[in-house]
């Protein structure tokens, strides 16, 4: 059963994040393959997640997203 696409814990980040250096933009089925390596997505789920992390990488670098401010 799928989890809430919202809802990703930590662990399911780490394999999102491992997943998407095995399977890059060429690998046939990347988002099958990917979603079968985090628990509980669907490709469906792991190509939305992706999108979104593209999006706020663009709005980072575009400057429309302030750094924090670290001590």
């Amino acid at each position: 059963m799928a989890s809430n696409s919202m809802s990703w814990t930590s662990k399911q980040n780490k394999q999102f994040e491992k997943a998407l250096a095995l399977y890059d933009k060429d690998t046939p089925d990347r988002w099958q393959n990917v979603a079968k390596a985090v628990s509980g997505k669907s490709p469906e789920e792991v190509k939305r997640h992706y999108d979104i992390l593209i999006k706020d990488l663009r709005e980072i670098e575009s400057g429309r997203v302030p750094f924090p401010h670290y001590k």
